[in-house]
């Protein structure tokens, strides 16, 4: 099974502190890019330096930020893909699903349900709100933003599923030597990983309630489907059709969207909704459809050592 792939005897957990260590070298090493731009930009042009998160997301036009900061996913996943071939001697299909090759119509399947969900859930708040939106089209800049969403955002998703619900689930597998702990570890550290973004200084700790209930639901359908093609389809049609739909000045994204929510932020329904109701619902389809069972074991069970 999935989780168990890389559960063995030579799999030590101090590889894996090794391995994080070499990807979060790498995750900063990907951010160079971004602070040589604000040190041109500071130092050598003398605008002020950004106080804050919600500073630095209006420091650059938001194409080249959303590069900028995308870019460094690159370097990321490249880690990744380096510490499983050579410090665990796994391939990442491995990491990514028990099956013989990834199936891209799981991953197609959850990243249309996840898209047109959020398309339609974002057309009822504007038509039931619209003095809450303006409208933020503006082609030659929404066309630059596809090119940029379309190439990266995939690869943004892809590296921080591969991150938890891959290397990290196993990872900690192999420490607990069963399921219950992997699935709540990654879950709570993925919550936690946006403790920086400007959503949370605008909306308090209640956003984190939606960041780990998303980690946690993540988690469950990569368990029980054994292997992370729904959460990589989901991930990714969250960030992109969210990019693409609607941005606003306190998100972590600063997009040429269609939309701009001007609302004043609050930790409200929306939170709490997705979580205890939304993915549940998510939760049930996916089951239905391919036909899951052994909930227990799957979410909860032991783990022997190869």
């Amino acid at each position: 099974m999935f989780i168990e792939q890389g559960v063995n005897s030579e799999n030590k957990f101090w590889k894996y502190l090794v391995g994080s260590a070499i990807i979060i070298f790498a995750s900063f090493v990907g951010q160079i890019p971004f602070l040589l731009g604000l040190f041109y930009e500071t130092m050598l042009k003398d605008k002020p330096y950004p106080s804050d998160s919600e500073e630095v997301m209006h420091f650059f036009e938001p194409n080249l930020t959303l590069f900028l900061i995308l870019i460094s996913f690159v370097f990321t996943l490249f880690a990744v893909y380096f510490v499983v071939k050579y410090l665990h001697n796994q391939t990442m299909l491995s990491i990514t699903t028990s099956r013989g090759k990834m199936d891209w119509s799981r991953f197609f399947f959850s990243f249309s349900i996840w898209a047109i969900f959020t398309v339609v859930s974002t057309l009822l708040f504007y038509f039931n709100s619209p003095e809450h939106f303006t409208i933020n089209f503006k082609p030659v800049p929404f066309a630059i933003l596809v090119i940029i969403g379309v190439l990266l955002i995939p690869i943004q998703t892809s590296t921080e599923e591969y991150v938890f619900r891959g290397y990290l689930m196993q990872g900690f597998a192999n420490l607990a030597k069963n399921k219950w702990f992997p699935l709540l570890m990654t879950s709570i550290i993925f919550g936690t990983m946006h403790l920086s973004n400007p959503e949370v200084l605008k909306m308090g700790n209640i956003v984190f309630v939606y960041y780990i209930g998303t980690g946690l639901f993540l988690g469950i359908i990569t368990l029980m489907d054994e292997g992370m093609e729904l959460a990589l389809g989901f991930h990714a049609a969250n960030n992109l059709v969210s990019a693409l739909l609607v941005t606003s000045d306190w998100s972590a994204f600063q997009t040429h969207s269609i939309l701009k929510d001007i609302s004043e932020p609050k930790a409200g329904l929306d939170v709490i909704l997705p979580v205890i109701v939304i993915y549940p619902i998510l939760l049930y389809i996916f089951s239905r459809k391919y036909q899951w069972s052994g909930w227990k074991e799957k979410l909860t069970g032991k783990i022997k050592v190869r």
